[in-house]
């Protein structure tokens, strides 16, 4: 695997590889690694001849200070793994190589409504410090494919108003969220849960899978289905709820009629880590 924290090194490498003719496949990362990204890199080598890997906990997308300085990091770790799922390429920058000029958003796009509710709403400024590092490493990688997991739903769908909005030649692959094998979404954030936040952790799954049944019971109304998630997750003390919500799943408006595309949505506090979660419904 080569490594490169220089971004003339990596574009200069990768240009190499387009003039072979190499297809590219992209997957960017802030570290702290585990199966859900390894399973990205997998399909991303069946899809494409060479597999770009990035590493970098961006600053900008990270509206609590503490929360950035808390943030997982297992480098050694990371690369170890990245090598033995036979990752090609992994770009491994510092924070002054991504923002030479500082953290100014000079060419910020406006999601509109996609950006201002949920995650949005709940962290001022993420998307838009999302935006700003995911363009730059596109335009440092100029990737065929970019893939990204399910776990980040709406991130992933403004990441594909990015490529639109930017008319980058990339397409995004979206990956299914991975999950331990008692229900719980694979986070780079699960390592700073204790045994008994991580044991309470396993009820964000069980009521999105309940959510997902109760979606064919004909008697409940949408409105119904989405009280009886936040009902549910309020009775275990110890999960503080941000929001559960049932929402289109192409666009994250409010639905009224289950024969649209849905997914449930939510947010969750324990042990003082933010936990976010996910599920197609239909």
């Amino acid at each position: 695997m080569l490594i490169f924290k220089k971004i003339k090194d990596t574009t200069g490498k990768i240009q190499q590889f387009r003039k072979q003719g190499l297809k590219i496949g992209f997957v960017p990362t802030m570290g702290a690694l585990h199966a859900g990204h390894i399973s990205l890199i997998k399909t991303c080598k069946k899809q494409c001849d060479i597999t770009v890997c990035s590493i970098f906990v961006n600053p900008t997308q990270f509206n609590d200070k503490s929360d950035y300085d808390k943030y997982p990091s297992t480098i050694e770790r990371d690369m170890e793994m990245l090598n033995d799922a036979k990752c090609d390429v992994l770009f491994l920058p510092a924070v002054n190589e991504m923002y030479p000029e500082g953290f100014e958003n000079k060419s910020k796009i406006d999601f509109g409504y996609l950006a201002k509710i949920l995650e949005g709403e709940k962290r001022p400024g993420h998307f838009n410090g999302m935006a700003q590092v995911v363009e730059v490493l596109l335009r440092i990688v100029q990737p065929d494919k970019l893939f990204m997991g399910q776990k980040d739903y709406q991130q992933q769908l403004i990441v594909a108003q990015l490529i639109k909005k930017r008319k980058l030649k990339t397409e995004l692959v979206v990956g299914a969220t991975v999950r331990e094998k008692d229900g719980l979404a694979m986070s780079s954030r699960n390592v700073r849960l204790d045994a008994a936040s991580r044991k309470l952790a396993v009820e964000i799954s069980k009521t999105l899978k309940e959510t997902k049944a109760a979606i064919r019971q004909p008697k409940l109304s949408i409105a119904q289905i989405q009280e009886g998630g936040m009902i549910r997750l309020a009775k275990f003390k110890g999960i503080e709820t941000e929001y559960f919500e049932i929402r289109n799943a192409e666009t994250l408006k409010p639905v009224k009629d289950k024969l649209e595309k849905l997914v449930a949505l939510t947010a969750v506090k324990i042990g003082g880590v933010r936990l976010i979660d996910n599920m197609l419904l239909n």
